[in-house]
């Protein structure tokens, strides 16, 4: 590819300057000289993405291209110098920390800040003091130690600088290794920076702080909160107040109907930790498993505690509606089949938690082949809440025990508790036991309304041509709006002409406008175009 060319499909890319295809093919065609050496390198830019990615493609050429490495050295940004330093000590067959000693020692005193900088960052990159870093450099590692903190005003400064850059990745690399190199915490860092900085500069400041809050997986209102002392009240409120103003801009995200919507911005959220507890906590109510998961992990971090920490101290509360979203959370973590069995079996907890956190275990994949003796016996329990949970549980492990989870599914049929009947309609609904369809159209009539709903959803999958009548009538009929979009539902998946005629009425007539809604869409799903 020609260089012109190449140029073009950099341009199109849309990369910003400083972290792109871009930058990285303009420091090439900097520091590569000859025409076949600079084709080779420059092309690494095309799918490096950093601003130093040619320079491992200079590696294996012939001749040496010593001459570009010690042009890259020069370079302004530091990962280009570094990088430079790393492929010319592979070159050379020695490490790339007693090259980068011996560069700094050498360099004469009045031009060696480049050098400086560059071992400064490499050591703060590495998480290490620059003195450490260098000790095990060679001979010249305790002079090139000496000179790297003889500079460190000059470091400091210039380090300072790029915290107001305008890419924020940018920042984040400088504060953290300011950060590093000072020996401070990076909310200190920030602290003592805006305090010579104009409040117009807080916002540059904030991002900064951020980028090292999601690098270090951790939240700028930890950062802030571990940090803060009495006298730093005044530029943590100017921090709140850019922070505070980010959070309104996310507000709207976590009402949009797209749960992937909401579930993003609550991931966006993270960064946030304690300062977004609202944010969160609302959050842990929305109807989506997944947003309220995210959220309870948000939340744990927030609170600098692991999940189950968090998630055991919501159980001691016996809320079991509070309780919800930290077992839910809890299902995807390590250790998840211990601490949900554990609740299950804690008759000190209100029995509509312990039912949760059985079934829960649909989403924990541990110990799943060793469950099904465990569940069982709560089958039997004196707290329906607790048998249906144990239902819903063994459903997911139908595959492996398939006479072991429909024999109990169908015994549940009749127990006295709606509940537990609900849980064994839906566990014959996924598994697809069509022969159950009668008894689920029988329970169409249930005085229980989250019987009726259940055998609605239940015949959504296991439902025949002669179980349209009683759905059709209970979305003519039942006084319970989420009974009659069950039914709509249903009548949308089994079809026939006496379906649709119920689904038509119901479109046009039914006074809740999510029946409505459903009713349509089960039309559409038949044909009809409204």
């Amino acid at each position: 590819m020609s260089p012109a060319l190449l140029l073009v499909v950099l341009l199109a890319t849309g990369q910003s300057a400083g972290s792109g295809a871009k930058d990285c093919w303009m420091s090439c065609q900097r520091h590569v000289v000859g025409s076949a050496q600079r084709a080779r390198a420059c092309g690494a830019c095309l799918s490096g993405g950093r601003v130093d990615a040619w320079v491992s493609a200079l590696e294996g050429m012939r001749p040496a291209p010593r001459e570009a490495l010690a042009s890259a050295r020069k370079d302004a940004d530091w990962r280009v110098r570094w990088a430079a330093v790393r492929m010319d000590a592979k070159l050379r067959g020695t490490t790339e920390r007693r090259l980068l000693a011996e560069w700094v020692a050498s360099t004469p005193a009045s031009a060696d800040l480049d050098a400086c900088l560059t071992a400064a960052r490499a050591a703060a990159e590495a998480g290490q003091s620059s003195a450490d870093f260098l000790k095990g450099a060679g001979p010249r590692g305790p002079d090139a130690a000496a000179r790297v903190w003889a500079r460190r005003d000059a470091i400091r400064k210039a380090l300072e600088v790029e915290l107001y850059a305008e890419e924020v990745p940018v920042r984040g690399a400088a504060l953290l290794h300011l950060s590093g190199f000072l020996g401070r915490r990076p909310a200190r860092v920030v602290l003592d920076a805006m305090e010579s900085r104009p409040e117009s500069t807080d916002e540059i400041i904030a991002g900064a702080l951020k980028a090292v809050a999601e690098r270090k997986g951790t939240s700028v209102g930890r950062l802030l909160l571990d940090e803060a002392r009495p006298a730093d009240e005044a530029r943590i409120n100017r921090l709140f107040a850019v922070y505070s103003h980010e959070l309104e801009a996310l507000q709207p995200a976590l009402a949009v109907a797209d749960p992937l919507q909401r579930r993003k911005a609550v991931l966006s959220l993270r960064v946030y930790g304690p300062l977004a507890r609202r944010e969160l906590e609302r959050a842990l109510g929305d109807t989506d498993r997944a947003v309220r998961r995210d959220a309870a992990r948000a939340l744990a971090q927030a609170e600098g505690l692991a999940t189950r920490l968090a998630a055991e101290r919501r159980l001691e509360a016996g809320d079991a509606a509070a309780a919800r979203p930290w077992l839910e959370a809890m299902a995807r973590e390590k250790g998840c089949a211990a601490f949900l069995l554990s609740a299950a079996g804690d008759r000190a907890l209100p029995a509509a938690l312990r039912g949760d956190a059985l079934a829960q275990l649909v989403d924990c994949d541990e110990g799943s082949r060793e469950r099904v003796g465990s569940l069982a016996a709560y089958l039997n329990d004196a707290e329906a809440p607790v048998r249906a949970g144990a239902l819903r549980a063994l459903g997911a492990l139908a595959s492996r025990h398939p006479e072991v989870v429909v024999g109990a599914a169908v015994r549940a049929l009749e127990d006295p508790s709606p509940e537990v009947v609900a849980a064994a309609l839906e566990v014959v609904a996924s598994q697809r036991q069509s022969s159950r369809g009668d008894e689920a159209a029988g329970l169409l009539g249930s005085e229980h309304p989250v019987v009726r709903a259940a055998a609605a959803r239940a015949l959504e999958h296991i439902g025949r041509a002669p179980h349209v009548k009683g759905l059709a009538t209970c979305l003519r009929e039942d006084p319970v709006a989420d009974v009659r979009v069950a039914a709509a539902q249903a009548l949308g998946r089994i079809g026939g002409p006496h379906a649709a005629a119920a689904l038509s009425d119901a479109a046009a007539r039914d006074s809740d406008t999510h029946v409505q809604h459903v009713s349509r869409e089960g039309l559409r799903r038949l044909g009809f175009s409204l």
